[in-house]
């Protein structure tokens, strides 16, 4: 039975991986799509380039600790050569989410801009990168679900299972084209967009989580679940709160 190799390519002792191919071509594709929109939204695009630049560090700090700390951390203080080795797997997108808002908060308030317009300019870029990036998890073999007898079952490590990877992928897509939809209606208000993207992604996280086999537990419960709903929540508040103001619509063109 065919199995993937997570290895694209070997120049020398430079050894290419196909998740970091995927994580980079999903920033490649996001900061583009992001800097149109800025350019759409007479914003200096320039911006996004600096947001990028501090931001996605310190996102891929964020979710790499967050799996650290939260995942294995006996393992990581027993092995800590093992806590920088990502070409090993092991990036949470939660921690992946703290890191990146705080650095898009540091930008925004060193060139006095609006966090929520940034913000809801970045929503689609960062869920179309969640959707390309899952497939290193098909290269890497993991992130997979339950053994199953489905038809679109996948072969992975030694029985067909849940491919909660695609699964993930596919809503991550149909969020990202929700969120294009939308995203020049004239209902919406700054960090409406943001705030859709909180709540559409863990909407599908917390029901695709149930069929993961590898999940932090917390007690019985799940914690991408439970953050998850916390999103859900925080979202949900954010908005009615939004539209209780009396704030000016975004700029939509």
């Amino acid at each position: 039975m065919w199995t993937p190799d997570p290895i694209a390519f070997q120049i020398g002792p430079f050894v290419i991986r196909w998740y970091g191919i995927l994580i980079s071509i999903g920033m490649a594709l996001g900061t583009y799509l992001a800097y149109r929109e800025a350019e759409k939204q007479k914003l200096d695009p320039e911006h996004v380039i600096n947001l990028v630049v501090v931001a996605i560090p310190l996102a891929l700090l964020g979710a790499r600790l967050y799996y650290v700390i939260f995942y294995n951390l006996e393992y990581y203080l027993a092995n800590p050569g093992e806590v920088l080795a990502v070409w090993h797997g092991g990036l949470a997108i939660h921690g992946g989410l703290i890191g990146g808002i705080l650095g898009g908060y540091l930008v925004v308030r060193h060139y006095k801009l609006n966090f929520w317009q940034m913000a809801d300019i970045v929503a689609p870029s960062i869920i179309l990168g969640q959707a390309i990036g899952r497939w290193g998890n098909f290269f890497n073999q993991e992130a997979y679900g339950f053994e199953t007898d489905l038809p679109w079952a996948m072969y992975i490590d030694g029985a067909f299972r849940h491919p909660t990877f695609l699964y993930e992928s596919i809503w991550n897509l149909m969020v990202f084209f929700i969120l294009i939809f939308i995203r020049r209606k004239s209902f919406l208000r700054k960090g409406d967009l943001f705030a859709g993207y909180v709540i559409l992604y863990s909407l599908g996280r917390v029901i695709i989580e149930s069929f993961r086999t590898d999940s932090l537990m917390f007690g019985p419960f799940r914690v991408a679940q439970l953050a998850s709903i916390l999103g859900i929540i925080a979202g949900i508040a954010f908005i009615l709160y939004n539209h209780r103001k009396k704030l000016a619509p975004a700029n939509r063109l």
